[in-house]
């Protein structure tokens, strides 16, 4: 390292960011501290400061390290720190930061209720690094709308585990024009919220709690949407979108409300009972799909839990030509299996473009139709490579279980090549 020249030394040097590891090096000789001004990044982990003694607290140790630097312009903040101290740092370098995590930690500090309103939140202070290009935010509360202007170079924003109000996530998210990417993760309190980004590319949204909120998104340049929690969606504009997940694991899902989804490759919707409105229609829009996930368990429009309605085999694949591969579970399965389903099949139908088809199998109810209808995937499906029958928590004393289980083990050994069981 003595051979080197300094602008090399201050290089290597630089793609440092562990602040324990930045602060050891400074001791080894005048010529490296004297090459720490020039690092872009800086970590503080969740125990940087747990063996910390003397007057020094946290925020003043890394006010101190970030005011040595002389551009920064990576900040990572796991470790506790206090309003007063993030305001500190940030209205020191918040000009030349680019990306800024933190974890802020105050769901816990400030219960319900006990909101101190006098002084400026953590999520204030940010306001000062009005460069961002990406802000990640762990354990937010964001009950009262942040006293943001414009990020106009924000691209991406992540909240991970937060408890918010609809006019405060509103305006939050109005602060930030032009984000490309959005992701939501484990937020309670949301009810309703209506989401307008021109820019808006990726989007993931995870609400927490009962499963009854609606949400509203205008975003015409969106290619990938994840959706939890929402009982009724709207997203009129989705040209652009390629990849469309819609799950709801705590409560119903009643509308769906999208334009037609003709570059749709992916289709994923999950959750215990939709509408049947939902799923006729989302699966008539998505017409164009390539891969088709299926798992719910249930449709009906209230409280009462109905099996699927009948669902033509041959229309299915018609309407769904480009399909390539489908994982379909239990309930998807029998509607597929109705004894009418497979009656009139003209003689030069065929499933075109399938290749791979899972099958989640919960019950031996219909046996035989089931049968017949693995049969006729395999039969028609003239470029399928392999079909996965998977037997799930098939609990019954009765002997059909394992006459059923039978048929599905020979069939697997008349094609197995292609057919396999988990």
């Amino acid at each position: 390292m003595d051979s080197l020249p300094d602008a090399l030394v201050q290089c290597i040097l630089g793609h440092m960011a562990n602040a324990r590891d930045v602060a050891n090096c400074t001791c080894v000789s005048k010529r490296w501290k004297d090459s720490m001004p020039y690092l872009k990044s800086l970590y503080f982990p969740r125990n940087s400061f747990e063996n910390l003694n003397g007057a020094d607290s946290s925020d003043s140790v890394v006010f101190t390290m970030i005011s040595s630097v002389v551009k920064l312009e990576q900040l990572v903040v796991y470790c506790p720190f206090s309003s007063a101290g993030l305001a500190s740092w940030l209205s020191y370098a918040g000009s030349s930061l680019r990306h800024l995590e933190l974890r802020m930690d105050n769901i816990s500090e400030h219960p319900v209720g006990f909101e101190d309103n006098s002084k400026p939140s953590k999520l204030d202070c940010i306001a000062y690094a009005k460069n961002l290009e990406s802000l990640k935010l762990w354990g937010v509360l964001m009950t009262h709308t942040p006293q943001w202007d414009f990020f106009q170079s924000l691209r991406n924003l992540e909240i991970v585990g937060a408890r918010l109000e609809d006019p405060a996530l509103s305006i939050a998210l109005q602060a930030c024009p032009n984000l490309t990417h959005l992701l939501l993760l484990g937020c309670e309190g949301v009810r309703s919220v209506s989401i307008e980004l021109p820019h808006l590319e990726q989007c993931k949204l995870d609400f927490y709690g009962w499963g009854n909120c609606s949400l509203s998104l205008i975003s015409p340049k969106l290619e990938s949407l994840e959706v939890q929690g929402c009982s009724w969606i709207r997203v009129r504009e989705t040209q652009c979108l390629r990849n469309l997940s819609i799950a709801n694991s705590a409560g119903r899902v009643y509308m769906v409300d999208f334009g037609k989804l003709a570059s749709l490759e992916f289709l994923s919707i999950r959750g215990v009972q939709w509408c049947w409105d939902a799923i006729s229609k989302i699966l008539q829009w998505a017409s164009e799909v390539k891969h088709l996930y299926m798992k719910v368990e249930f449709t009906g429009d209230f409280e009462a839990l109905l099996p699927f309605p009948e669902i033509d085999f041959v229309e299915f694949f018609n309407s769904h030509s480009k399909l390539q591969k489908f994982d379909i579970h239990g309930a998807m399965f029998a509607a597929l299996c109705q004894k009418n389903s497979l009656k009139n099949v003209d003689s030069s139908f065929m499933i075109p473009c399938l290749e791979e088809v899972l099958i989640t199998v919960r019950s031996p109810l219909n046996a035989e139709q089931k049968m017949s209808t693995l049969e006729s995937l395999l039969k028609y499906g003239k470029n399928l490579k392999s079909m996965v029958v998977k037997i799930l928590q098939m609990k019954s004393n009765h002997s059909s279980v394992d006459d059923f289980f039978e048929d599905i083990c020979r069939f697997r050994y008349m094609n197995r090549k292609i057919v396999r069981i988990e």
